[in-house]
Formats: structure tokens, sequence, C-alpha cells
């Protein structure tokens, strides 16, 4: 067994942990709720205590590893070679308007690579976890991503920007593009989530814009080591990328830049 492999036991306990607390506070009466960056880019105290777990379980296992976290931004240690990546409720939309679609996400880089990727939907009690060159699997069974090579045969996913009504680059007009190019769309409202879902062959295939790191580090290698491909858009804001099976990232590529030669909005 890797020494990576041993650290997933401890990710699998954290996120079920983490998991019960999401679970006995959901729909709680007089959640606290803040907003962030927009009226719509929502904290609630569950993301905060989350968090606090996440921080203390591993600086007390691991106290030389840094952090960088959703809420709390970089716990820096200069000398380590390894980086967890936390959201601890990626969600917080559909958490905090008592929709039970909401997921903890955790990724391990070392040498900034990464190489373990958990996500983990407490109120559906999935779990999806991966080690660099072992596979994905999701509550124990291998997966892997969806085989379809038509467009118009595939269930999509995408989300929309927390600045979508201030700027026009929102996603609004790739997701009109798609909606009559696809079997059908659907706006999960956690792209950790979407990111599982692709590499388990439940979307087919998924595309969205400027993302941050914690929202993807662990499901981005969920679905390439599911056998599937994640296209970087280095063009656009933030982290932008499109994730499924080869031929089908380059379809939705392809439809992307149609929009964009058209100048659609």
């Amino acid at each position: 067994m890797s020494d990576f492999e041993n650290i997933l036991g401890n990710v699998k306990t954290w996120v079920r942990e983490v998991g019960n607390l999401q679970k006995k506070n959901f729909r709680k009466e007089n959640l606290y709720i803040e907003t962030k960056s927009t009226e719509v880019d929502l904290v609630t105290e569950v993301d905060k205590l989350s968090e606090d777990y996440f921080l203390k379980a591993i600086q007390d296992k691991y106290p030389s590893h840094s952090i960088l976290s959703e809420e709390s931004g970089v716990h820096q240690n200069k000398d380590s070679n390894y980086l967890w990546i936390i959201d601890p409720l990626d969600g917080t939309t559909n958490y905090a308007q008592g929709l039970p679609v909401f997921a903890v996400s955790v990724a391990l880089q070392y040498k900034k690579k990464t190489v373990l990727g958990v996500v983990y939907l407490p109120m559906l009690d999935l779990l999806f976890e991966a080690v660099v060159g072992q596979g994905a699997s999701l509550n124990g069974k291998r997966i892997k991503v969806a085989a379809k090579s038509r467009l118009k045969e595939c269930l999509l996913s995408t989300g929309f920007p927390y600045d979508q009504s201030e700027n026009p680059d929102n996603n609004t007009n790739y997701f009109a593009f798609f909606v009559p190019r696809s079997r059908g769309m659907r706006r999960i409202g956690s792209a950790a989530y979407d990111l599982a879902n692709v590499a388990a062959g439940i979307i087919d295939g998924y595309w969205e814009l400027n993302l941050s790191p914690w929202d993807v580090a662990a499901g981005i290698l969920l679905v390439e080591e599911a056998g599937g491909k994640v296209a970087l858009l280095e063009k656009k804001r933030g982290i932008s990328l499109i994730a499924g099976n080869e031929n089908i990232v380059g379809q939705i590529f392809q439809g992307m830049s149609s929009v964009d030669q058209q100048g659609i909005s």
C-alpha cells in the first residue's frame, strides 16, 4: 500500500465526519448565511464549521503540510511539497436553500501534481475517490467515463459564475447553444459533483467557466483516473474547463469556438 493510499484512509474518515456535521445542520432553522463577492455568492456557518474541522485534522495529522481552503485561503509552509486543496461545502447555495445536493471536496498535491482526490455527497452517501495511477471508484466500485460519441445522445452539465449578472462572459450563450444539440442539460450546483459524475459516466460531458482550484482539484483527478479528459480553456477567466471522453470534449470545444466566432451572446 502506497503512502497516498494510507492518507486516503484518513481523508475518507474526515469527509464522512464532516458530512455528518452537514447532515445534522441541514435545513436548520435560522441558519446563519453571509454573502461574499456578490449577493449570490454565499457562505454559511456550516461552511466555516466544516473548514475548521479539516484545518484541525490536517494540521494535527500532517503539521508540515500546506493547505488551500475556500473560506480561509492559504495556510502556507514554504518548505512543504504537499498542498491540501479543500472545498468544505461545494454547493453552498443548494445547502442554504435546503436542496440535498452538495459535496465535500478534498485533494492533495505533491510537488504541484494532484495525487489524491475525494468527493463526498453526504445526503446521498456517495464517495468518489482516486489515487494517481490507481483508477477511480464510487463507493468501492471502479468507475469510468461514458463512451458516447454523438453529442445529441449526451447528457451535459454546466454552471454559471457568481458575477453572471455583471459580466457578459457568463456562459448563457454556450448554454443556449448546447440545449438543442444534446439529449439534455443539467445545472447541478456543485462543480465537484459535476466532475465526479463525469468520472462515473453518469454525465457525458461538462463545461464551466471561472472556477477556483478548490472547486475542481479533486474532480479533475477523478475524471483523469476514470479514463477521461479535462481540457483547460486558458483564454477564459479563472479556471475554465471541459470534461468528458476525448471525443465529447472535442465536440464541446468546437461548439464553444463556433459560438465565439459568431459573437453570440
